[in-house]
């Protein structure tokens, strides 16, 4: 459990994994910095132990500001808490104490298929012309998060022997320590495979660097130096980016909503609604061509009787 005298080296934690991992830009970061350590000093430096009674001593605190204001504070304050908890740093996460003023919900950014590809093609000429362990290991980490929807987490902490070869899936424990299926597809599998034949056996990580497992910062940092070689700007793409492309394209592919949100391991159908917005186009025509009145002809407009004639 955490204490006063964490938040001073929490919120720095914090702010490092949302550079390596989400690839936030320098101001959010600061803007995070900021609404943190003002809750905080709020809270007299025991904000990351915070019960949900104090967190809403923070909302009074907050009443003079404006609804954007609060909502982006108290945002910043869910993801921290989402990170203590996914950390193992607290059992539990109070930040549904928090306010949610009504407003838009942030669309995720996304990658377009010739993005996409344009990745894929730098794999593949990596493995034709610089063979070896640094490119299968970058294809097997980019076939798990673009073709499975890994979080960066999930990814680089996997265990050597978590993927077999007779099976399709992985189960993993993600978010508030539940379980997921995450089907794996026949060529994230084969990449995996090669790739694995690499490791020593007896390595308890899949993916290991020094004593431990790769970290967060260095899967971000592949991610970006893949995409400026392959000609895609780099502060467009994140391992979480490819994760969001994973969600968007099954999406566009007729993926259902609830099957995504079991793969994405969303305990909220609504976390996973931010992706209709991606095909709303799509969505439209499948009620169009699939309802059971599709093909039923038009009712006819009302009769509009002439002025001065009787009903």
């Amino acid at each position: 459990m955490t204490g006063p005298s964490e938040d001073r080296q929490l919120i720095p934690a914090f702010l490092e994994m949302m550079a390596a991992e989400a690839g936030a830009a320098k101001n959010t970061l600061l803007a995070y910095e900021r609404d943190l350590r003002g809750a905080s000093e709020i809270l007299a430096g025991n904000l990351s132990a915070a019960p949900k009674e104090a967190l809403k001593g923070l909302a009074e605190a907050w009443m003079p500001l404006k609804r954007a204001t609060v909502a982006r504070k108290a945002a910043a304050l869910r993801r921290f808490f989402a990170f203590l908890h996914d950390e193992g740093l607290r059992a539990d996460d109070p930040s549904e104490a928090l306010p949610r003023p009504a407003g838009a919900r942030p669309l995720p950014k996304i990658l377009d298929h010739e993005a996409v590809d344009a990745l894929f093609a730098e794999l593949d000429r990596r493995r034709r012309d610089e063979p070896g362990f640094a490119a299968l290991r970058l294809t097997a980490l980019i076939e798990l998060l673009y073709g499975s929807g890994l979080r960066a987490t999930e990814l680089v902490s996997l265990p050597r022997h978590g993927l077999q070869p007779d099976r399709p899936f992985l189960i993993l424990k993600g978010k508030g320590g539940k379980e997921r299926l995450v089907p794996l597809s026949d060529r994230a599998r084969a990449a995996v495979a090669e790739y694995a034949a690499l490791v020593p056996r007896d390595q308890p990580w899949l993916f290991p660097s020094g004593k431990k497992h790769l970290s967060r910062v260095r899967l971000y940092q592949l991610v970006q130096e893949l995409a400026a070689a392959a000609g895609v700007p780099p502060d467009r793409i994140s391992p979480h980016v490819l994760r969001h492309a994973f969600a968007t394209h099954l999406l566009e592919g007729g993926a259902d909503l609830r099957a995504l949100q079991l793969l994405l391991g969303h305990a909220d159908i609504a976390t996973t609604q931010i992706y209709t917005h991606v095909d709303s186009r799509r969505l439209v025509e499948l009620v169009n061509s699939r309802h059971p009145l599709a093909d039923a002809p038009s009712p006819k407009p009302p009769r509009v009787d002439a002025p001065g004639k009787p009903a």
